[in-house]
């Protein structure tokens, strides 16, 4: 009722971070995608570290925060949880110049492209093999965002922000387990084919 008030009548321009999207959901978010087709969408942000095996390592509810905020956070993260992690792979929305920098200082090699114009040097490092290769690499993350979309996630069934935590939590853990249980029955039917050995052609 209050930004009715000051919007309808008293002409108040409100900002951004007032405003209320939804009675039942208070902590729903305008996402800006800037995809032709789905330019907005209302919701909340989810991070996801996927590892080039299709594995989900970590992920985090964003409130009220943008990607670039929450970089340097996941990667420590991730990497204290699995210290093996070497290099890193994300979107230009992650990007920023103080970045770039800290999670140097946490991975080896970072492949995060930057917004904008690109000095000779930003180019020539973006034209590297390794970053290529790893850039290509990426695509396990899109991957495993797809599948999380499919299995359920693209709409939370539960209610309230420690709800939609919760179920983003739980969609995670069936997505790994999902996977495992691919790569074990793909593993058996190796096995299986291992045992049975080359079939022979009739005369």
């Amino acid at each position: 009722m209050d930004q009715i008030r000051r919007r309808i009548l008293e002409g108040e321009r409100i900002p951004h971070d007032e405003k209320v999207f939804s009675l039942f959901e208070p902590h729903t978010e305008w996402i800006s995608k800037g995809k032709a087709g789905v330019p907005v969408e209302l919701g909340l942000r989810v991070c996801v570290m996927a590892a080039p095996d299709g594995f989900i390592l970590h992920h985090r509810v964003m409130e009220r925060c943008t990607d670039d905020a929450v970089a340097v956070p996941m990667v420590q993260e991730t990497r204290d949880r699995f210290p093996l992690v070497r290099a890193v792979s994300m979107d230009k929305g992650f990007h920023s110049p103080s970045n770039q920098t800290e999670l140097r200082q946490i991975v080896g090699t970072v492949v995060l492209p930057k917004k904008g114009r690109r000095t000779q040097e930003e180019a020539e490092r973006e034209r590297d093999p390794e970053f290529a290769t790893l850039r290509r690499q990426h695509a396990a993350v899109e991957s495993a965002i797809n599948a999380l979309e499919v299995h359920g996630l693209d709409r939370c069934r539960d209610h309230g922000i420690d709800g939609f935590r919760r179920y983003v939590g739980l969609a995670v853990l069936a997505r790994n387990i999902q996977h495992l249980g691919a790569i074990l029955r793909r593993q058996e039917r190796d096995a299986e084919k291992r045992r049975r050995g080359p079939y022979r052609k009739a005369a």
